[in-house]
This record gives structure tokens, sequence and C-alpha cells, in this order.
């Protein structure tokens, strides 16, 4: 893999509901799923020395569509091309639960079978490599720790999932050093995200990922989610941005492969039920709603109605925590289950886990 180029500084206030920007279609149903950033406020340039004209589209940038095997669903995002030898940055939420990922290059035509090399859910960054590419053209990565309120931008994606040449919408900065609360419509989870940059670029769904470019047409921040007061209308709104400063040292230690509480690397470990939070005579658990056929779950006898307990001794008192847990793991770990079943009687079994999708 080529080196990912060298660290810049990167930001972090108001606090919004939005929706990420990845677009999934499922059984002929166009869905928003949700989306995320950070930057700090460091030195700016003299404003007689910028630029007030937003830069036109540049190189670097890659159509990403997503098959949701356990969804039945399809679903397309952006990436950003960080080395010529095919690592590409985009959002956590851009890849999860995708069985399948082609990635297009929009600067050579190609289209590339892809891998997640490892992701932060919380941060909503994940790092693609794609198989067999050679010579691709990078972005330029910019200094998101000198964007300033009112600095001209231009946001490039795959707007609506369309795919072929990114479109380009152009805004100024409104804010820097931005919260938000990132609601994902596929499961009803929530995030909140800090340190983003707030624009006025009309980007829509299908964008996420995708770069945020200064007036030198350099990368200074990944477009993540977008808001018009707590819905989501295509083409109108702000957009928010995760600073490139916050993401690439995320994705560097990705790259290098190391793991910690909320950087996973490699493939997803797969018990295989779908979990909401629920309350029963023991206390919070993570109620299954359903279990998917062939799974680990199916095998170890859950069902539909069960709540799941404990992980290898652990407590699991909610969905969020039982995915915690599962992704300290790997493929083909064994782990024991503790669950009460719809009569209100307690098993335990270990179970051993399956290749599954990005979390």
């Amino acid at each position: 893999m080529s080196e990912i180029p060298p660290p810049r500084r990167g930001a972090g206030g108001t606090v919004g509901s939005v929706v990420l920007l990845a677009i999934a279609a499922v059984l002929g149903v166009t869905l928003v799923r949700p989306s995320l950033s950070n930057n700090d406020p460091g030195p700016t340039a003299e404003p007689a020395a910028k630029s007030t004209i937003p830069s036109g589209r540049r190189p670097g940038v890659v159509n990403i569509d997503t098959e949701l095997g356990f969804r039945n669903a399809r679903a397309a995002g952006t990436g950003i091309v960080l080395t010529d030898s095919g690592t590409v940055l985009t959002n956590n939420h851009v890849i999860q639960g995708a069985t399948l990922i082609r990635v297009s290059d929009t600067d050579n035509g190609r289209t590339y079978s892809a891998r997640v090399v490892g992701y932060a859910k919380s941060a909503d960054i994940a790092v693609l490599r794609l198989q067999n590419a050679t010579k691709l053209q990078t972005a330029a990565l910019g200094d998101s720790s000198k964007v300033t309120e009112g600095d001209p931008v231009t946001a490039v994606g795959n707007a609506g999932g369309k795919g072929g040449t990114p479109t380009v919408v152009t805004g100024t900065v409104i804010a820097v050093d931005q919260s938000i609360i990132a609601r994902d419509q596929s499961d009803g989870s929530s995030e909140r995200l800090t340190g983003l940059i707030r624009t006025s670029a009309p980007i829509q769904p299908g964008d996420s990922g995708g770069p945020l470019l200064d007036a030198d047409g350099k990368v200074i921040g990944i477009d993540t989610a977008a808001s018009t007061g707590f819905q989501m209308r295509l083409g109108t709104g702000e957009g928010y941005a995760i600073p490139i400063g916050r993401a690439m040292p995320i994705a560097r230690q990705i790259a290098s492969g190391t793991a910690s509480a909320t950087v996973h690397i490699g493939p997803t470990a797969l018990l295989g039920v779908q979990v909401q939070t629920s309350s029963n005579a023991a206390g919070q658990g993570a109620a299954v709603t359903q279990v998917f056929p062939g799974t680990p779950a199916e095998s170890a006898g859950l069902l539909p109605g069960s709540v799941l307990e404990s992980l290898d001794g652990q407590i699991v008192d909610s969905a969020a925590k039982l995915t915690e847990l599962l992704l300290l793991h790997h493929p083909n770990d064994t782990v024991r289950l503790g669950w009460t079943d719809t009569l209100g009687q307690q098993h335990t079994a270990n179970v051993r886990l399956a290749n599954g999708p990005a979390q």
C-alpha cells in the first residue's frame, strides 16, 4: 500500500438534527440513510490573500455502490482517493451493512472491487482498498485548521447515486466546530458528531464520503450530512463535513492496522440477528427482532422475541452495546452468549461468529 499523505492539523458548536447522505434503495423504495467530523480553530490566512471563487471539480473522486445482502437493498455514496494504489477514504455509513462493494474511478472510468480495510463507526470514517488498482489520480489534501466563516467551498459527490461524472455544487462556510445528532433512518440509531464544518453547499443523498474543497481545489472536509430543519430535502438546505484534519489521523490508524476501542480492523464478525433495545424482567437487553437464516444465531437456537443479555460474561444492556462488544471480535472467534427466551427461560451457548458486513 502506498503511504498515506502526512498529517495536517484539524477543528470542533451548535447541535442540530440531520440525516446522513448515503442513498439506499430497498425493494424499489428510495431511502435516505443517516451520516457525520472535527476541526481546530488554527491560524488563518489574511483575508486579502483568500480567493473568493469556489473551486471546480478535481481528481481523486470515486463513486461507491454497495449491495446490502441482509437488507435486500442497494446503496450509493462517494469516496476520496488517498493513494495511487487504491486506498480510498469514505464515511462508515456509506459501507455500513455492505456485503459487496464496487468502486468506479471517475478519472479513469474503471470499476474495481473493494474490501473494507477498517472503520471507526462512532467517527463515521472508513477506509477501503481497491483490488488491482494502480496509477490512480489522488486528491490534494488541504489544511482544515485554516477554514473560517465565509470561505467559498465546493462539494463534489455522487448526488442521487446516479454514478458517472460527479456533481459539483458550491457554497460558503457558515460555521466551524459544529455538533449534530446524526440519525440513521435504516435502524433508528443516532450519533453525536462534533467538530464539523457547516456550509451552504446543497449536498444530497449519495454525496456522503465526497470531498469538500477549498478555493484552491484542496480537500478540507468529507461531505457527511445535510439538514433542513430536521428533515432532508434534495438540493436544498445546509451541509456538514468532517474536517480532513480530523479524518486523516483515523485513516492512518486504520491503514496501519492498529485496532482500538473505536477502530475496527479487518473483516467484521457476524452473529446474525437484528435487535433493538428492550426491557424484560431481568433488566435492559438487546431484543431479537429477526434471526437471519444460515447464521450462527440460528444455529444457537435464538428466536425472535428472545432478549440477549450477555456476551462473554459482559452485560448486554442495549442494541448498541451488543454491536460494541461484537466489534471487538472477528470472524471465527467463539463467544459465549446468554439470553432469555419468550417463555422466560434462560439459555447460554458457545457460538462461533461468521464473516459479516461492516457495522
